[in-house]
Parts: C-alpha cells; sequence; structure tokens
C-alpha cells in the first residue's frame, strides 16, 4: 500500500486544495472520498484512509477546511476542539460539497480507478456524507453520527443511490427528536438503511477515542463494507 497528497483545483476557480491519497496493495480499485471529522485531515483519518485502502480502495481525504486554513490537522485536547468546532462552524458547507464532487470526479478519472466511486463520513463529514448523496452523483454513501441531519430531510428525495447512516443513540449533537425524524423520513425506505446503536455516544467509531465502543464500531463497520462492496465492489 502507498499513499501520498496530491492536489486538487476547486470547481469555482478560487484555488487548490490538498487531499490524501491511499493506494490499495492491487495499485487498482473502487474509488472512495473518505470525508473527514472537524479536526481536518489528521492521524486519525489517515489511518480510517489506510485501513480502505488495505481493503482494495483507491481512498481520497480531501482537507475541506482549505479556504480557512489549509492542512488543518488537530487532536482532541479541549483547546483544539475548540479550535475544531470554530472552523466546524465557519465552514461554507456549500463549498464543501463542491469540493467533494471534485474528489469524486478526480477519483472517476485517476487511472488507478477501476469502477465506481462512493463516500464515507465521520461527525462532520456523515452529515456532508449524506448531503453528497442528496447533491451528486456518488455511488454509495455512507455517513457515522451526522450532526444536522434532520434539517436537511427534504433533500432525501434527490437521492438515487445506496445510503447508509449509523446514529449513535446517546449522540449529544443528535437528540432524540433529531434521531425520530431522520428514521421516519428515511429508515422505510428500500435503498436507506438507518442503524441506531443503542448505549452508546458521538465518535463510537474512533479507535482510542473518549467514546469508542468496539462492538458497535465492529458492527457498523461490517455494515459499511457490506453496502459499499455491493455498490461500487470491488467484486
Amino acid at each position: 500500500m502507498t499513499h501520498d497528497f496530491i492536489s486538487l483545483k476547486a470547481d469555482d476557480k478560487s484555488g487548490t486544495f490538498d487531499g490524501y491519497l491511499a493506494m490499495p496493495p492491487s495499485g487498482t480499485g473502487p474509488g472512495l472520498v473518505l470525508i473527514q471529522e472537524i479536526f481536518g485531515v489528521n492521524h486519525t483519518m489517515r489511518e480510517v484512509a489506510n485501513s480502505y485502502a488495505q481493503k482494495g480502495y483507491v481512498v481520497l481525504v480531501p482537507d475541506l477546511f482549505w479556504r480557512q486554513q489549509p492542512n488543518i490537522e488537530l487532536g482532541y485536547t479541549p483547546d483544539e476542539w475548540q479550535k475544531a468546532f470554530g472552523f466546524y462552524k465557519a465552514m461554507n458547507e456549500l463549498k464543501g460539497i463542491e469540493d467533494i464532487q471534485t474528489s469524486i470526479t478526480t477519483l472517476r478519472t485517476h487511472p488507478a480507478v477501476k469502477g465506481k466511486v462512493g463516500v464515507l463520513g465521520f461527525c462532520m463529514g456523515g452529515k456532508l456524507a449524506y448531503l453528497t448523496a442528496c447533491r451528486t452523483d456518488v455511488d454509495v454513501a455512507v455517513g457515522y453520527y451526522g450532526v444536522g441531519i434532520e434539517s436537511a430531510l427534504d433533500e432525501a428525495k434527490n437521492i438515487t443511490c445506496r445510503l447508509v447512516l449509523h446514529i449513535a443513540h446517546l449522540d449529544q449533537f443528535c437528540p432524540p427528536e433529531a434521531q425520530q425524524k431522520i428514521q421516519q423520513a428515511l429508515g422505510e425506505k428500500n435503498s436507506f438503511e438507518v442503524y441506531v446503536y443503542p448505549d452508546v455516544a458521538h465518535a463510537f467509531a474512533r479507535p482510542g477515542g473518549d467514546h469508542f465502543d468496539k462492538a458497535a464500531a465492529e458492527l457498523s463497520q461490517i455494515r459499511s463494507i457490506a453496502a459499499i462492496k455491493a455498490e461500487i465492489g470491488p467484486f
């Protein structure tokens, strides 16, 4: 497996931004855009990218905070949390989706990508994965504990791909009423899967995190990989 940073040109011609590209051992495979948490393309995101590359995917993690400050890489101390929330609150969501579409297009035209392209997002990236399903040509979308999905449920009618959402039952950023709205709007659609994990909190799938739950993380990954593989391979 190899990995490196590449440069991407923004669709609005406002500049360029970096993306972490992890290649599978075979050198080719389906494409997967990994959408960051609020901490930037940090060690955690790169490790997730590497793990999916090992499973056969060409994985690209775009820097979605570049319009504020390029190459943000934060940890999880209280001060870094505050900085991360600042970047998150100031982010232009519309531009973020544009940059994700740029990343999808980059993978579709990359010589190593054979087949289709999916997205996988965590936290902030969980909602962006949902919006990517609503607004782009992606082939499958998986979102973990997305924040604010309930405010964009009217866009679900535009989704034409398979969608998988993982919700933490004790997520302070997605309270019970929000979870109920998401389940009611999406839970009964044939191409949508909404899973709620009891007794776990936000970021339950982040290894080493305060709320990491091994059982929920493993089950959610099994479901994620099953959906992604069914839609885009590798076959």
